[in-house]
């Protein structure tokens, strides 16, 4: 036995496809980036001889020997640490 589907079963099909399947991909767990102490200085334009001095203040955990830092704990340490001018600070040219 042989079907033809028309063009328009076939969208219809595809559209219930990615229905089923946009929900359970959105679901996985994305990769998240872990950095090493090089790595973090890279990432925040500093000397690795300044993550050593700071480390008591930054997120972080340790692999055994190895510190290791994630970056959302990062972004958010960052994002934290972020300095406003107070409304009240004229600007100076």
């Amino acid at each position: 036995m042989k079907i033809q589907l028309e063009s328009e079963d076939i969208h219809a099909i595809a559209e219930t496809v990615v229905e089923l399947l946009v929900p359970r991909l959105s679901a996985v767990k994305q990769v998240e980036e872990i950095f090493d102490k090089r790595t973090l200085a890279e990432y925040l334009h500093v000397e690795v001889s300044w993550i050593d001095k700071n480390l008591f203040a930054i997120p972080h955990f340790k692999v055994g020997k190895y510190v290791r830092f994630r970056q959302t704990h990062i972004d958010k340490w960052i994002e934290a640490n972020k300095v406003t001018l107070s409304p009240h600070m004229k600007m100076v040219r």
